[in-house]
Formats: structure tokens, C-alpha cells, sequence
């Protein structure tokens, strides 16, 4: 049996004596302590500042298209929307672009919390959402049915219900892996590999498709794996699907802040790996799926949104995840808007403004690294 004092050596070994509180009888944080009570102070005013800035991504979104609308044009629509009509061009406007911002914020949130969780999961900080593959089960489901009748409706339902079956075919698969605790450092390249390879396969798949597809569907086919959000409406289940997701994390913060540092030390711990793993990779597929099939495969949001919040905010998962969901909504909501106004009356795909951001932004995220090593 380990004496007390290799217990505290554990935790602070890994820098987890106020980020993790282990469930053990010899371990003890000070809740009444200036450091403790300081740093729940600090993660309120982040989540508070973060809060504002989502609720003014929405408000400019709202204002701002091919015709300009003042914020008295703004209040008097949602008081139109309120009592249920919509007999004003701005009240119209207004609705149509409110419902455009709210999907645009649960599709950037669910790709920077999903994007958080495989980085947590892998142990890997390259990994983002698409990484096993789930995009690419999406991308076939989704350019079949557009290949063959381009029903919009089927269209989502066969990108979920590909990200699905590849979830559930890389689940069967790696499923030791997944659940090992063990050996859980050396499952993660093992779980990855078997991502890749499926990725792999599915981006066959949809090569094989773009090239025999008639010249009328190409341009939905390619507005789609880029990502957009022009024929977007909102919808309850990517808003559920976050919530449950924040509500998880939220509570297994204190132990996922373990496993990304040293699964090993976690299970040592009393932190039941396996049954975490498994919860991550559930989660983050659902995310992955309900994103993907609701907007297409936008590229980098579950990348360079999870670096930045760890570089200015810290890794401590507790802030990490919820920062993470409120920057990427925010910023998917200022990049659609970019994306259908700097061109207008034409719209570009919203995946294009996310990746000619997301370059420079993550050189300069690794530039910044170096320079702090």
C-alpha cells in the first residue's frame, strides 16, 4: 500500500494538486485556500467575458448581410418575431439570419468541444475531430444521396447516419483499445492508426464518387466537403447533443485533466480509464456527426480553437472546455458572416474562411511555442 506522502508526490508531479481532486482518502484540496479561490474567480471571468463576446458574434451577425440593419431595426424585428409576426423586410432578415448564426454557433461549438476531447482522448496535439475518420464516413453517406437525388433532408440524414457507421465500425475495430487502461499509453497510436486507415478508405470512396458525379451536382459536392452553412436551418439536436456533451465534461474535467497528462497516473489513481475513453469517444463522435452532416466538413475548427484557449487560458479542462465551445461558436459565427458578405450578393463557403484564417493562426500558435521552449 502507498503511504500518503507518494500520493501528494503524484500530484504534484503532474501540476494536478488544484486541478484534479482525486477521490481518495489521502488526498486533500483546500477549497477555503487564496490560490483555490483565485483561480474559480478567474475561470468565472473568462467564461463571463467569453459569454458576452458569443452573445455580440450573434448581434453582428443579425446587423450585418447585403442590406445593413440598425440596431433599432434589429430590436423593433425581434419585437415583430416575439408577438409572432414578421410583416417588415427586418423582421424577416433578422429571422433568417438569426436562425443562420444559432446553427453556425452549435456547429463551431460541437467542433471545438469534439476537438478538445480527441486531443484529451489521443494524447495527441494535432488530433482534431476528423482525425478517425468520422468526416470521411459523412462525406460518402452524404455525396451518395447527392449522387443520386440531392434531397436536402436525406442529405443529413445520410451524413449522420455515415459518421455513425464508421463510429461505430471503428469502435468494433478498436474496441480493446478504447477500453484498455492498462495499457492505455500505447492504445492511443494503436486507435489513431485504425482512424487513419478508415479516413483512408472513405476518402477512396469519395474520389470514386466526384469522378464519375454529372457536372450539374459537382458544385453542391465541393460546397459541401468545404464546408457551408447557406442551407443551414436551426435545428434542437446539434443544441442537445452540446449540452450533453458540456454537462459530461464538465464533470469529468478533474479526471480527463489526468489522462491527458499520464493515463498511467490516472488509473493508478482510482480513475476508471477505460469507462472515461469510451465516454470521450462517444462524445466526440456524436459532436463530430452532428456538425458534419449539419454543415459539412469545415476544416480547422476543431484545431486551432483548442490551441489557442490552452495557450491563452491554460490546460486545466475545467475552463479548457467550455472556453473552447464559446470561442468556436464565436468564431464560426464572425467567419459565416464574412463568408456571405465580403463577395455579396455571392456566398463563399464558410470552410475557406476558416482555413485561410486557420493557417496563419496556428503558424503563429507554433511560432509563439517555440519561442516560450
Amino acid at each position: 500500500m502507498r503511504r500518503p506522502d507518494d500520493f501528494r508526490y503524484v500530484c504534484a508531479s503532474f501540476h494536478l494538486k488544484e486541478a484534479v481532486i482525486l477521490r481518495h482518502p489521502f488526498s486533500s484540496v483546500d477549497r477555503t485556500s487564496p490560490s483555490f479561490a483565485k483561480g474559480g474567480r478567474r475561470a468565472s471571468m473568462i467564461l463571463v467575458v467569453l459569454m458576452l463576446i458569443a452573445f455580440g458574434s450573434i448581434l453582428v451577425a443579425c446587423v450585418t448581410g447585403s442590406v445593413a440593419l440598425s440596431l433599432s431595426q434589429i430590436f423593433g424585428a425581434l419585437h415583430e418575431l416575439w408577438q409572432g409576426t414578421s410583416s417588415t423586410m427586418a423582421a424577416t432578415l433578422v429571422e433568417l439570419r438569426f436562425s443562420r448564426a444559432l446553427s453556425a454557433f452549435s456547429t463551431g461549438a460541437t467542433l471545438a468541444l469534439a476537438g478538445v476531447m480527441m486531443q484529451a482522448l489521443l494524447r495527441n496535439p494535432l488530433a482534431d475531430p476528423y482525425v478517425l475518420g468520422v468526416s470521411g464516413g459523412a462525406a460518402v453517406g452524404a455525396l451518395t444521396v447527392m449522387f443520386l437525388c440531392s434531397v436536402a433532408w436525406l442529405v443529413d440524414l445520410a451524413a449522420f447516419g455515415g459518421a455513425m457507421a464508421i463510429s461505430l465500425l471503428l469502435y468494433a475495430l478498436a474496441r480493446h483499445d478504447l477500453r484498455g487502461a492498462a495499457h492505455a499509453e500505447g492504445s492511443a497510436p494503436l486507435l489513431l492508426l485504425t482512424g487513419v486507415i478508415l479516413a483512408a478508405g472513405c476518402g477512396a470512396v469519395v474520389t470514386l464518387i466526384l469522378s464519375i458525379a454529372p457536372e450539374s451536382r459537382l458544385r453542391g459536392m465541393v460546397f459541401w466537403m468545404i464546408g457551408d452553412l447557406s442551407g443551414t436551418q436551426f435545428r434542437w439536436l446539434p443544441w442537445l447533443m452540446l449540452i450533453g456533451a458540456l454537462i459530461f465534461t464538465t464533470r469529468a474535467a478533474r479526471a480527463i485533466n489526468v489522462i491527458a497528462l499520464h493515463a498511467e497516473a490516472a488509473a493508478a489513481l482510482g480513475i476508471n480509464v477505460g469507462r472515461l475513453r469510451m465516454g470521450l469517444f462517444v462524445c466526440s463522435a456524436l459532436l463530430t456527426a452532428s456538425a458534419v452532416s449539419n454543415a459539412g466538413s469545415i476544416g480547422f475548427m476543431g484545431l486551432i480553437v483548442p490551441h489557442a484557449c490552452r495557450f491563452f487560458f491554460g490546460p486545466d479542462h475545467r475552463v479548457l472546455l467550455p472556453a473552447a465551445a464559446l470561442v468556436g461558436g464565436s468564431f464560426l459565427v464572425l467567419a459565416d458572416t464574412v463568408a456571405r458578405t465580403v463577395i455579396a450578393p455571392q456566398q463563399l463557403p464558410v470552410g475557406v474562411i476558416t482555413a485561410m484564417i486557420g493557417v496563419p493562426v496556428f503558424l503563429l500558435q507554433l511560432h509563439q511555442i517555440r519561442r516560450r521552449a
